[in-house]
């Protein structure tokens, strides 16, 4: 099932197979239609590593409990070309101008992971603390 161009369904399912809820389907296509904007900017595509998690399989990895991931609200992205810190830039950049609603984003070692959270938290951390940038 394609969500916008150059995004399809498969690409944010959990990687142990699980089924995607109905009630997540709808932050999914948000979460792709967010992506599309990115990618259409740097005119490159996005590799999605981690976006739906299963509860089981969010536990199994050591994925918080209360994780966006687990709401299909989640992606951790990287882009061919990008470091992690440069495709922050252009996220926080596109968010500024209003143009995708992310409100996460976490920079991390290899890969960029933004959210739909309802607070804006543009944010550098790692696996255990967060920088605010505000």
């Amino acid at each position: 099932m394609n969500l916008t161009t150059n995004f399809n369904l498969i690409e944010f399912q959990s990687k142990d197979g699980s089924q995607m809820p109905p009630e997540v389907l709808k932050n999914i296509k948000e979460l792709a239609e967010d992506l599309q904007v990115i990618r259409d900017y740097i005119k490159k595509p996005i590799h999605i590593n981690s976006a739906y998690r299963s509860p089981e399989h969010n536990k199994k990895i050591g994925g918080k409990r209360n994780s966006y991931h687990i709401k299909g609200m989640a992606a951790d992205i990287t882009v061919k070309g990008y470091t992690p810190r440069k495709l922050y830039s252009v996220v926080r950049k596109l968010r500024k101008q209003g143009k995708i609603g992310v409100n996460g984003i976490g920079l991390y070692n290899g890969f960029l992971h933004i959210d739909l959270r309802e607070q804006n938290r543009l944010s550098l951390w790692d696996n255990s603390s967060w920088y605010n940038f505000w």
